[in-house]
């Protein structure tokens, strides 16, 4: 077949069949068509997604999980802490064999969680006591922030309820007065705002809002698997509630359902390289040796093509 098509001389006038066509009258047809069904649906079904998670949303529906979040970021011991690139280099981050990309790419969004979300927000309040605990945080050295905070954490921890604890002996410092205020900010809308514009004055970023979420103990996990949006719950190709999602993904799903991605903590990289390698293969399909010749051992073109072989002889 390749042989007599590139015998064509396509400087020749076309002598077969012709029939009329109006590409513009169709276009307009199908603007038309599924522009009236896509309002038509939106207007019966309404949008399938949930009402966005905020910080107040948070404060308000899970206190004692937000505050034990807010003392983990200040001790450095929640997962935006030792995340690693690209907000900061207390994690190695992901790599693929010898190669870290991660660390090749840098740290390009800085992000100290105990500073980010917690310290700047609080500057930005008028109480003199909060401002006084602030001071003192900043004043103090890295390892007795961490002494504060760390024990702090630990016994909002064992509590499990309760959304500031008692210091008569003064051991966990400015932080339980710093952990109290900023839920405080949270349960009032303050801290969404704080977060959103604490790098520009348009509230457009929400990186900092979203890692703080990622952080909880159990708030934001919770929501994701009611919503069966987890990662072992195929959540990358699901929509919220009952609807249908993006089923072309199923793929990139696949991969983190099966060993070794699974278990590997290097799984994103891992999966994107090998869809990038599997991506790449369908594009060479036409040249690639073997696999380019299927279509001659197993001819299916022909049979849905076959008017036009029935009529050209072939």
């Amino acid at each position: 077949m390749s042989r007599k098509l590139s015998t064509i001389d396509p400087s020749k006038k076309w002598n077969g069949p012709v029939r009329e066509y109006d590409l513009i009258k169709e276009f307009v047809i199908a603007v038309v068509v599924v522009g009236f069904l896509a309002l038509t649906l939106a207007a019966v079904f309404s949008s399938p997604d949930e009402k966005a998670l905020t910080m107040q949303s948070w404060a308000k529906a899970a206190p004692a999980d937000f505050v034990q979040t807010t003392a983990g970021e200040l001790a450095g011991t929640t997962t935006s802490a030792s995340y690693g690139p690209p907000y900061n280099k207390n994690g190695e981050g992901q790599n693929i064999g010898p190669i870290n990309l991660s660390k090749a790419a840098g740290v390009r969004i800085p992000i100290d969680p105990a500073q980010s979300f917690v310290i700047e927000p609080l500057k930005s309040q008028s109480d003199s006591k909060i401002q006084s605990a602030v001071s003192m945080w900043i004043s103090a050295s890295a390892q007795v922030q961490a002494k504060w905070a760390s024990a702090y954490s630990d016994a909002l921890t064992k509590d499990g309820k309760s959304l500031s604890l008692k210091d008569p002996s003064g051991k966990y410092g400015p932080v339980p007065t710093l952990v109290t205020s900023l839920y405080g900010m949270a349960s009032t809308g303050a801290l969404d705002g704080a977060l959103t514009t604490s790098d520009s004055t348009l509230p457009t970023n929400f990186t900092k809002p979203l890692l703080f979420l990622a952080d909880s103990g159990s708030y934001f996990p919770d929501k994701a698997a009611a919503q069966h949006l987890s990662g072992d719950q195929w959540g990358v190709m699901n929509e919220t509630g009952s609807w249908p999602g993006q089923s072309w993904l199923w793929l990139y799903s696949l991969w983190y359902q099966i060993e070794p991605f699974k278990s590997s903590g290097n799984a994103d990289i891992l999966v994107m390289s090998l869809m990038g390698v599997l991506s790449l293969g369908l594009l060479l399909l036409p040249v690639l040796p073997v696999i380019s010749r299927i279509p001659y051992w197993i001819p299916v073109h022909r049979l849905i093509w076959r008017n036009w072989y029935r009529r050209s002889g072939e």
